[in-house]
């Protein structure tokens, strides 16, 4: 029997473009719209190469295999690794879970502090448009990329597969009282959380960085 070539078309995802960038926005520690676009594009070729190679040899693609929640962390995680590379004003925080995500560039010893507030961004990805969380409620400059993409339970849904791509990225500074601490009562397993309100929200959005159009592409709405 005649093997079928996979179908790579949901292994490409979306490029940014650069035109769908806010020129006016106002981002801190010298990063430029610019920086911002390449490491978005870092992203989508990762992606597009390990998704490729994945069907091809008659596997998931990594959106399919990994929980919502692990791979928007990925996201996030790559955006923070990669960013610093295009914009050298700005280092990965090397400290081991420390706040912010990017510091000022050899501002601290070996680019490493455990938590130094808002001097820094803390990056964030996210699949859904306002009410993102964070661990804690504090004024920090927030950059939050909100995408769209697959999901495992998509191979059980009749509306099919999703191609990744960037919807928007917002960034403002943000204070304590723009955020919502839910707590955990002490029988609660689940992670303390903190949510953006709406007035964090509108400062971010004020300051919107990427907004994307309209896409035909996708089967399928987030």
């Amino acid at each position: 029997m005649e093997e079928r070539e996979p179908d790579l078309n949901f292994c490409v995802p979306e490029r940014p473009s650069l035109d769908h960038f806010n020129a006016g926005a106002d981002i801190p520690f010298g990063v430029s719209v610019a920086n911002i676009f390449h490491a978005m594009v870092d992203f989508t070729e990762f992606l597009r190469t390990v998704d490729t190679e994945l069907v091809r040899k008659d596997m998931a693609r990594l959106e399919d295999m990994l929980m919502p929640a692990n791979f928007s962390s990925m996201v996030g995680e790559f955006i923070t690794s990669n960013l610093p590379k295009h914009c050298p004003t700005i280092a990965k925080n090397a400290y081991h879970n420390g706040h912010p995500d990017l510091l000022p560039a050899c501002k601290y010893p070996r680019n490493a502090a455990q938590h130094v507030g808002s001097d820094g961004i803390e990056v964030k990805a996210s699949r859904y448009l306002k009410g993102w969380q964070g661990h804690n409620p504090e004024d920090v400059w927030l950059m939050v990329f909100v995408f769209e993409g697959g999901r495992p339970s998509d191979a059980i849904k009749a509306n099919g597969m999703v191609r990744f791509r960037f919807l928007a990225v917002y960034g403002a500074l943000i204070e304590k009282c723009d955020w919502k601490f839910a707590g955990r009562s002490q029988t609660s397993r689940r992670t303390i959380t903190a949510t953006v309100l709406p007035s964090g929200f509108e400062k971010m959005a004020k300051n919107w960085i990427y907004k994307a159009p309209p896409s035909q592409s996708n089967s399928r709405s987030i």
